[in-house]
């Protein structure tokens, strides 16, 4: 396997999360046709996931839990950091697409810095 290899995954991994949650935002929470459909008819399952996404981004449940798996990551040794880092940058990179831009911010650049940091440190 070459070392390459899990930096292209991730990367296209991080381009269609992009693309997905750019989706999520454009065609569910701000298309004009579900205010005039969960008006009328609230009890479709697209409309409870509107609202309840509504209530995730109102409560900033997405940056918090991006920035908690970020600063975790951070101190977490080994694979389960850097898993830990994708998760957070994965939700950081959700948060700052759906509104809760103040605490993404700080998520995606901690878990970006755990993800570059080399694995052992040089002996001084």
């Amino acid at each position: 396997m070459s070392r390459r290899l899990p930096l292209i995954v991730l990367c296209v991994v991080l381009a269609v999360w992009l693309a997905l949650s750019y989706g999520l935002r454009y065609g569910l929470m701000e298309d004009v046709q579900w205010v005039g459909i969960c008006t009328d008819e609230a009890m479709n399952w697209e409309c409870e996931l509107r609202a309840n996404l509504g209530l995730l981004i109102h409560f900033q449940v997405f940056g918090w839990a991006a920035l908690i798996a970020s600063v975790v990551a951070f101190v977490i040794p080994h694979r389960t950091g850097r898993a830990l880092a994708v998760v957070g940058l994965l939700l950081g990179i959700l948060a700052l697409v759906l509104y809760t831009a103040s605490l993404a911010v700080f998520a995606v650049v901690i878990a970006g810095l755990r993800l570059v940091r080399a694995g052992k440190t040089a002996p001084l």
